[in-house]
């Protein structure tokens, strides 16, 4: 196999795309780059199902590189442009140790964004960002207002850079989408979906909450409500903060948290159906299927 080889390996959330990364890692020698957009954040390891859920944050797990997972506190915001520069400083040093890198993540502007490189973005002020963040936090559906209609995406930060954008600049976010696209990491890379039967998925979503739960999530529920961090960068936050302040049961909190990622699943699945080409795609997760996969292709 070629040594300077790159994978993107993508999938919706609970599909088992992690698991299935670090087994090519292994068997080609290769470094795991994050393409996930909550995973990048430190201290929500348990919430965001990072690979380092219930280990020490290190540079590796089982002699496999792992770059850009918990790198950043959750004060601190990070724009698709941002990412992929240190994505770009990561591929870039993975090719220089003569190693594969293998990008993993359910994020699908990353993924796009490793692929296709991104369209210019204005700059925005510090002030702007808070104050869009302030709107969407206290009043979505009323910071949707100042977007088009056929503004599609539901994830607050995702409104929360469109509304930026338009505040800083009087134009809107898909002015600047779709301007000619510069700076792509990996534009050929194997592109890998990881895409299980939705009821099989339901199960791994449901199996895997619980599992959280009874980890480490709700500590990490109660270092952001100390600490009064941002609840909504990552789905059973938001969820895990209500319960533990007494707004809702514990039941109510895992039925919220399991709604809400199967619905982030659906938006996922329908992304990677319309907007990505895979060059393999895997609906049988189990180890030993997937080890029979033809890679060398």
């Amino acid at each position: 196999m070629n040594n300077s080889s790159s994978y993107l390996v993508v999938g919706p959330t609970a599909s088992g795309k992690s698991d299935f990364a670090h087994r090519l890692a292994k068997k080609i020698g290769a470094v795991i780059i994050n393409c996930d957009s909550v995973q990048v954040y430190r201290g929500i390891e348990n919430i965001s199902a990072s690979p380092f859920a219930g280990r020490d944050i290190t540079d590796e797990i089982d002699g496999v590189p792992y770059k850009l997972f918990s790198i950043l506190p959750l004060s601190e915001q990070i724009s698709v442009a941002d990412y992929l520069d240190l994505a770009r400083h990561e591929y870039s040093a993975a090719r220089c140790a003569g190693r594969p890198a293998i990008f993993v993540g359910g994020t699908g502007y990353y993924a796009n964004a490793i692929l296709n490189g991104i369209s210019p973005m204005p700059d925005i002020d510090a002030a702007t960002r808070r104050r869009a963040r302030d709107m969407v936090e206290h009043d979505i559906d009323a910071a949707r207002k100042l977007l088009p209609t056929d503004f599609g995406a539901t994830d607050p930060q995702r409104v929360a850079r469109a509304v930026e954008v338009f505040l800083q600049t009087g134009h809107h976010l898909a002015e600047f989408q779709n301007a000619p696209r510069m700076g792509a990491v990996a534009g050929d890379a194997r592109k890998i979906l990881i895409n299980p039967p939705v009821e099989i998925l339901r199960a791994r979503i449901a199996a895997r909450i619980s599992e959280m739960i009874s980890g480490g999530a709700i500590v990490e529920a109660e270092n952001i409500i100390s600490n009064n961090l941002d609840a909504s960068r990552a789905i059973g936050a938001v969820q895990l903060c209500r319960y533990l302040r007494g707004e809702v049961s514990r039941d109510a909190c895992v039925q919220d948290w399991t709604t809400k990622t199967n619905q982030y699943a659906k938006r996922q699945r329908t992304w990677f159906r319309t907007q990505f080409a895979a060059d393999i795609e895997i609906t049988d997760v189990s180890p030993g299927a997937i080890s029979c996969v033809d890679l060398s292709c």
